[in-house]
């Protein structure tokens, strides 16, 4: 039933995101990003209960440098644990019939687990295996999406990790920086559930600061440009999620808000890193790392998914981060904020 019910899911979001794909068939890329081994890892341990290792298979939906590093994070865990093991590493270039081919493969080639990083590779897969163990990171709310029975009690063959970001304490950055802000943004892909959880706390958050919303979605990469115009002299501020369509195009975001001084508050700090004013966010190095620790206690210590609940990152690991030179550009005095 789940099964089923996962592929209606995929299904429905491959009809609004296949048009922003670059891609026409399942990236055999090896790397997850710059700072990631660019060939399958192997590590070893004496009297290791795998002769040849485990096989894991890697399952990226996209590269951008906030999964590129939960990708790395996953890998360093596994190391430090000093288990054997080879990972295939897959991304499915923001492709979702690419994901579903190399879920698939994952289960042709048997893997050991499956690690699958954002939500539509954790349904891709979900979708194909309930037999196969797998951890998933990147997800906000694997129940919601689908994926678990609860966040509590997984109860099937899929736990991992949730990114679920400190959304109130995001809106309540951008109305201390941007303290006179009465109608903010909100910027997101509505084939992403993830980002839909995020809108819905952001409209809370910001209705109780008195500020009013306006929503702005975006199907696919190319509509980006255009919809971020329209928001010029329309908005004070603007917010972004973690929304994996939108991290991918950030750059024009804010090559376009920062000519036209609107700051702009995300929801990681790739984003920052691509022009955005600051963000209060999550590390996904350690988001990764807490994932792939979760693999190693099903690998190594015979743990069952089902009985393992969704992680989150401890809040002493969120950080905050700031664009020195954005802030700058706009005349913010970002100073007074306190940086942890």
């Amino acid at each position: 039933m789940k099964k089923n019910l996962l592929k209606l899911m995929f299904l429905s979001a491959c009809t609004l995101m296949l048009s922003a794909c670059s891609n026409n068939a399942a990236s055999t890329d090896t790397s997850a990003g710059e700072s990631a081994d660019t060939s399958a890892q192997v590590s070893t341990e004496a009297g290791d209960s795998t002769a040849k290792g485990y096989k894991i298979g890697v399952l990226q939906l996209v590269q951008h440098p906030a999964l590129d590093k939960a990708n790395e994070g996953f890998i360093a865990a596994l190391d430090e644990a000093g288990i054997q093991y080879s990972a295939d590493q897959q991304n499915a270039g923001g492709e979702l019939s690419s994901a579903q081919l190399i879920a698939e493969k994952f289960v042709n080639d048997k893997e050991d687990l499956i690690f699958a990083i954002a939500t539509p590779a954790a349904q891709s897969a979900a979708g194909v295996t309930e037999d196969i163990p797998i951890v998933i990171t990147a997800v906000t709310d694997p129940k919601e999406s689908g994926l678990v029975e609860s966040n509590e009690k997984p109860g099937g063959n899929i736990t991992g990790t949730s990114d679920l970001t400190p959304v109130k304490e995001q809106i309540d950055l951008l109305k201390e920086l941007v303290p006179d802000a009465k109608k903010i943004g909100i910027l997101y892909s509505t084939a992403e559930a993830n980002s839909v959880i995020q809108v819905n706390l952001a409209k809370e958050a910001a209705k109780a600061l008195g500020m009013e919303v306006v929503e702005y979605t975006v199907s696919n990469l190319s509509e980006i440009q255009s919809v971020v115009e329209s928001m010029i002299g329309s908005i004070d501020a603007l917010y972004i999620p973690t929304d994996n369509t939108v991290a991918s195009g950030m750059s024009t975001v804010t090559m376009i808000t920062n000519e036209n001084k609107i700051p702009v508050i995300g929801a990681e700090s790739a984003h920052v890193e691509k022009g955005a004013l600051a963000t209060y966010g999550i590390d996904y190095y350690e988001l990764g790392k807490l994932t792939g620790k979760q693999a190693v206690a099903i690998l190594k210590e015979g743990k069952n998914p089902a009985d393992m609940p969704i992680e989150y990152l401890d809040k002493a690991k969120f950080k905050f981060s700031v664009n020195e030179e954005t802030a700058k550009e706009l005349g913010i005095d970002v100073s007074k904020i306190e940086k942890n």
